[in-house]
């Protein structure tokens, strides 16, 4: 309580800066080749991210000032316990549970500031929940609030680091402000406010597979889409301006050219008003997960439905926000069916051998094997087949 006062005086009576604050993360869809947008288990995959960062899972942890998890004391523990799940098959019991249609990932929030300065920072998620966070916050839910966050533009503070590789990390490399949050996790320091979530929410793309082409469907201009297609190491894209409406298209020739598209994907972001480490810092950070095997769209979300989706209130007002969410679109094309189709096929073989390279195949879909799996579940009337598919859905 002593501390919130303290926050809230230095609020009230600090002098004005000049404080500019930018954002990026990505919304990560998943589609059929006739279009449709599907239900997936966006949090059912590995974690990437360091153990310090928080999460919604087990006892509570990383809340300020003896505040709780907003309805989701259970939620991500993955205990594997029989629930009771709504229509949607949410139960806030365990993590593997969760069905939504977007898994929105690694928004960072920078601030640069010409002095100290403390200020709330609250991203409402009215949609969705949030799932992953750092620094410590007030309270977590469908939304997140920090709280007072002090910015130290003149401190070099250590920040947290463990051994191994991970997403995370590379958000660092900016020249942003460190930021400073005090609670019951002690004093915290990063560069940035970081947090993940997923819900279930329309964004405007759709995209389907007819005669080879790829139909985009938007319902307001884009200003651009960049069409991708990685086929076992055979790269080719094409970038496409101010898409509304239906547009037709094909992927470049196979050119091997992702070094080519992360600077494309460079200058596009800065041109859409981030600083140029930044840019190179989202590339970086995802780099291995959107040029990974597969056929999918990138595309920048209209700054109207990223504040509708994650509203942001920052007081003081900062003189400048810019908030840059990409959206990834994720195409599940008929050969890709087939491929887990004939895998679990071979589940099934005598072989030990064959067994085991059908299991090693499937862990090459990652998150995306669940709604394959599903639609093929869908489509096929094997009983054995069934049997096998639900008991590795189990396993996701």
């Amino acid at each position: 309580m002593i501390l919130g006062l303290v926050l809230l005086a230095e609020l009230q009576t600090q002098e004005p800066t000049e404080l500019v604050v930018h954002e990026w993360g990505t919304f990560t869809t998943v589609s059929g080749a006739e279009g449709a947008s599907l239900e997936w288990r966006p949090l059912s995959g590995g974690d990437d991210l360091p153990r310090f960062v928080y999460g919604t899972g087990g006892t509570p942890r990383g809340l300020r000032h003896g505040q709780t998890c907003k309805g989701c004391s259970h939620f991500g523990c993955g205990c594997g316990e029989a629930c009771s799940p709504d229509s949607r098959g949410n139960c806030n019991k365990c993590k593997t549970c969760y069905v939504a249609t977007v898994r929105m990932e690694t928004p960072i929030l920078y601030f640069y500031a010409d002095r100290e300065t403390t200020v709330s920072v609250k991203v409402g998620f009215p949609q969705g929940k949030v799932t992953e966070w750092y620094p410590q916050a007030r309270s977590v839910g469908s939304g997140i609030d920090w709280g007072g966050v002090r910015v130290l533009p003149q401190a070099r503070p250590e920040f947290p680091l463990e051994k191994g590789e991970s997403h995370y990390y590379p958000a660092r490399e900016t020249d942003s402000a460190p930021v400073r949050v005090c609670g019951n996790e002690g004093v915290q320091h990063e560069k940035f406010l970081f947090y993940r979530g997923a819900g279930t929410f329309e964004l405007p793309i759709r995209a389907s597979l007819e005669g080879g082409k790829t139909k985009i469907s938007s319902t307001e201009e884009i200003s651009w889409v960049v069409l991708f297609d990685n086929a076992r190491g055979s790269v080719g894209y094409r970038i496409l301006r101010k898409v509304v409406g239906e547009v037709r298209s094909d992927v470049a020739e196979k050119c091997g050219a992702v070094e080519q598209l992360g600077e494309e994907l460079v200058r596009l972001l800065i041109g859409d008003g981030l600083f140029e480490k930044e840019a190179r810092a989202m590339v970086k950070t995802w780099r291995d997960s959107w040029f990974e095997e597969g056929k999918r769209l990138f595309y920048v979300v209209p700054r109207r439905i990223t504040d509708a989706v994650l509203p942001l209130e920052i007081e003081p007002k900062p003189a400048k926000v810019t908030r840059v969410l990409v959206g990834r679109l994720e195409i599940l094309t008929p050969e890709m069916e087939k491929e887990i189709r004939a895998l679990v096929e071979r589940l099934g073989d005598r072989s030990i051998e064959s067994r085991d390279a059908a299991s090693r195949a499937l862990k090459k879909y990652g998150r995306f094997a669940e709604p394959l799996l599903r639609r093929v579940l869908r489509s096929t009337e094997d009983a054995e087949l069934q049997t096998r598919i639900r008991k590795l859905l189990e396993q996701e």
